[in-house]
């Protein structure tokens, strides 16, 4: 079992990583000293496959906990949703004393840290990610939200959960485009933070796809440690929390124009990165042979890196960009990396410039 803490002193937690992990969520909620009442948010597809298994767990544990599910998809990150899960909360009168299990992939766990967040203004939440997209990023931080129709994770907060329970053996049976789509913020990190983790992905990427647990559970355990060194020194997004949005501010974009649910998140953003590693060759210098290896490893994991976008449909990315919570004094503010293993935030693009790369995002797929 590997542990990682999230240092933010009174409300330090720690990510447990490893085989079988559920079975210890009882045992934790208790060490935690979590309140007997809680409630499972998960959805349709998790609940079918762990629901029963968590609910007994918890019960055998001593605690009285309740189903709430949601829609399986991107579309039930909504407000729409979030009242519906008050409703089944308050009609089970849970109190504030009361808890929250986020059951689920990276959907779920923002939508149920956003419940926790605000209900009775604030109860107490777990995460118990199910899928590699939440287990190496949504998950750990704190940050939680619901999509708008104009943008993606528009309304939301930071509140940060008491722990963290990754069991790899749900991701074996995580439909493979979704365990692909997750490989986009792994190599992220690599990009971002950590050479040598990148170069780690280039020689076991196929391990990986493969969900060899040897080769799985200490990247899972990097990917975490990076995160929390980056939210131990800045939990707010007020600095360098904001290198883990490279790729994001045009991935977000996609997800937003194209209605959530033609592309994956992981998909959307490995386009993003792809695009934001030619805007760093042009502006910080990133070698032409580095963007060549990051093309490569996101094309070797089966994610897209290219999107065939006409000019009416470029505005409408550019717009919905205009949108992004990173956008400052009307200017988009990207995070471009100087070398593979170092990024740094704030970065204008020139409008010019960045309706060129657009341009140049050709073919394979189309919005």
């Amino acid at each position: 079992m590997h542990v990682v803490k999230v240092p933010l002193e009174d409300r330090s937690y720690p990510v447990l990583i490893g085989t079988d992990a559920l079975a210890r969520l009882g045992t934790l909620c208790s060490r935690h000293k979590l309140n007997r009442r809680c409630a499972i948010i998960s959805d349709s597809n998790v609940a079918r496959l762990y629901g029963k298994r968590t609910k007994q767990l918890l019960s055998s544990a001593g605690f009285d906990p309740i189903m709430v599910t949601v829609r399986a998809g991107e579309k039930s990150k909504s407000l729409d949703s979030v009242r519906g899960c008050y409703d089944e909360l308050a009609a089970h009168r849970l109190e504030r004393k009361s808890f929250i299990v986020a059951l689920g992939g990276g959907v779920v766990g923002d939508l149920a840290g956003f419940v926790a967040a605000t209900y009775l203004r604030g109860i107490p939440f777990v995460q118990v990610p199910t899928s590699l997209m939440a287990q190496v990023d949504s998950s750990v931080g704190g940050k939680v939200g619901v999509n708008l129709k104009a943008g993606k994770n528009l309304a939301g907060s930071f509140y940060q959960p008491r722990f963290v329970l990754c069991d790899l053996e749900t991701l074996e049976t995580l439909p493979e485009r979704e365990f692909r789509s997750g490989l986009a913020e792994v190599i992220k990190y690599g990009i971002i933070y950590d050479a040598a983790l990148f170069k780690r992905l280039e020689r076991d990427l196929e391990k990986l796809i493969q969900r060899d647990p040897q080769t799985l559970s200490p990247v899972i355990a990097r990917c975490c440690a990076i995160k929390a060194e980056i939210v131990g020194q800045d939990e707010t997004e007020g600095g360098l929390r904001a290198i883990l949005n490279f790729g994001h501010t045009i991935g977000h974009a996609i997800e937003a124009i194209t209605g959530y649910g033609k592309f994956l998140h992981g998909e959307a953003i490995s386009i993003g990165q792809v695009a934001a590693a030619r805007l760093s060759e042009r502006l910080r210098g990133l070698p032409k042979h580095d963007v060549g290896r990051i093309e490569c490893l996101f094309a070797r994991a089966g994610l897209p890196i290219h999107l065939r976008l006409n000019e009416a449909q470029r505005q409408r990315l550019l717009d919905a960009m205009m949108l992004d919570k990173k956008v400052s004094g009307g200017d988009i503010k990207f995070v471009l990396a100087g070398r593979i293993g170092q990024a740094s935030h704030g970065h204008k693009v020139p409008t010019a410039l960045l309706r060129r790369e657009l341009a140049h995002l050709a073919e394979r797929t189309s919005v």
